[in-house]
């Protein structure tokens, strides 16, 4: 199986995701990712110009609890308010971003 077989499902999600919107709903993610998705801090992984199919499979699995170990058990507190559509937006948003 490839890749883009293993993203297609994401893709419907993501033809609805807003740059801009993600924009103005990122200031949470800002403390630990920075403020243009460049973390200070090696713990926390960058952002900017991640693929946004990456992106927004990552923010699903940390909703469902998919993801353990490191920084799961924060990420999915942030998440767990998000819509289908505030992930698709975030995702959208960092990856416009140049890394």
């Amino acid at each position: 199986m490839t890749a883009g077989a293993l993203l297609a499902p994401a893709l419907p999600a993501l033809a609805d995701g807003d740059a801009n919107a993600g924009a103005q709903k990122a200031a949470s993610c800002m403390a630990c990712h920075g403020a243009e998705g460049k973390s200070a801090v090696p713990l926390y992984p960058n952002l900017a110009g991640q693929h946004a199919p990456y992106l927004l499979h990552s923010l699903q699995a940390y909703k469902k609890g998919e993801r353990r170990g490191g920084q799961a058990e924060v990420m999915k507190a942030f998440v767990a308010g998000l819509s289908e559509k505030d992930m698709a937006d975030l995702s959208a948003y960092y990856n416009s971003l140049k890394p």
